[in-house]
């Protein structure tokens, strides 16, 4: 589906590729958390072991955005699956060996806690959200199934453009769903997303209307400044009406391929992002209970919620 010359591009930045559309990469905080230096917001928020966690993607070469806040290397994704389809327990075993695999060299690093590394090796949770758009995996609810017989949590984060995957998803219960809400309105969407399918925004919609059939459900706010920093009461008005449990609203970060698209004053501060939430709460009915400065995210949650942190 890709040239060899661009998996060898894609190793070098840190992938392993597993089967035909599949791949891992540490996380940062997981290496952090190693080293007893810090761990994610997620760990924060709700409990999850930065040092336990996988970050993968199950269709590493689709997506049918081309945003220009994303980090990753988007010209070579393809708006459609093409190619054979591998099986969930493939991938989940070849996930697993691989991020093992590519953490040897932190049993021998003087920082290392030895605890947390022996953890490391067993992992806990996948966040399903490395590259590309999940949904597109035809195979992701036995996916997802099989991750709970194997006790592993998922954490399985979509753009929203394929709301018939998540009806689907609605039996099977990801154990925290993200839906990325791009924009405040579909003008805003389409400047930001380049969105290569028709209707994308109504398919937005109908996603963010399956919200409240999901456990745990989160919505997510990438915010750029300039960009679609924008509007923060019509935003309250979509959460409003999609019903997380959750929302976070998150900086854009000026890294990786973004960075040759946009410009570091694009990277709202930390302060920016704090005020931003503010008006969110000010206009819903969702409040401000949480915050991580290093990682410019604000946590607000649905005020009738119980059993924010979980136990893994």
């Amino acid at each position: 589906m890709v040239s060899e010359l661009k998996k060898k591009d894609l190793e070098k930045q840190g992938y392993r590729l597993i089967g035909n559309h599949s791949a891992i990469k540490i996380c940062l905080w997981a290496k952090k958390s190693i080293r007893n230096e810090d761990v994610c917001y997620k760990n924060t928020f709700y409990g999850i072991n930065s040092n336990r966690c996988v970050q993968m993607t199950p269709s590493l070469f689709f997506c049918n955005h081309r945003c220009f806040h994303c980090w990753r290397d988007i010209e070579f994704t393809l708006p459609n699956w093409e190619g054979p389809v591998d099986k969930p327990k493939d991938i989940i075993d070849g996930c697993i060996s691989a991020h093992v695999e590519y953490l040897q060299g932190f049993g021998g690093n003087p920082k290392t806690s030895r605890k947390k590394y022996l953890q490391a090796l067993k992992p806990k949770h996948f966040a399903i959200s490395l590259s590309g758009e999940p949904t597109f995996y035809p195979k992701l609810p036995e996916l997802i199934k099989e991750l709970k017989k194997r006790k592993i949590s998922s954490f399985l984060v979509t753009n929203g453009t394929h709301p018939d995957m998540l009806k689907k998803l609605i039996k099977t219960q990801p154990t925290q769903l993200y839906l990325t809400l791009p924009a405040p309105d579909e003008q805003i969407y389409k400047k930001a997303c380049n969105p290569l399918i028709k209707d994308s925004w109504e398919k937005i919609q109908q996603s963010l209307r399956l919200l409240n059939k999901f456990k745990r459900s989160t919505i997510r706010l990438t915010l750029v400044k300039n960009i679609n920093m924008l509007k923060p009461e019509k935003y309250a008005e979509l959460i409003e009406k999609a019903e997380p449990k959750f929302v976070e609203a998150k900086a854009y970060v000026w890294v990786g391929h973004s960075k040759h698209r946009l410009g570091i004053e694009n990277m709202p501060l930390y302060p920016e992002m704090v005020n931003f939430s503010k008006k969110i709460e000010k206009n819903s009915t969702y409040k401000i209970i949480d915050k991580k400065k290093e990682s410019r995210v604000v946590l607000l949650m649905k005020k009738d919620f119980k059993g924010r942190v979980m136990k893994f």
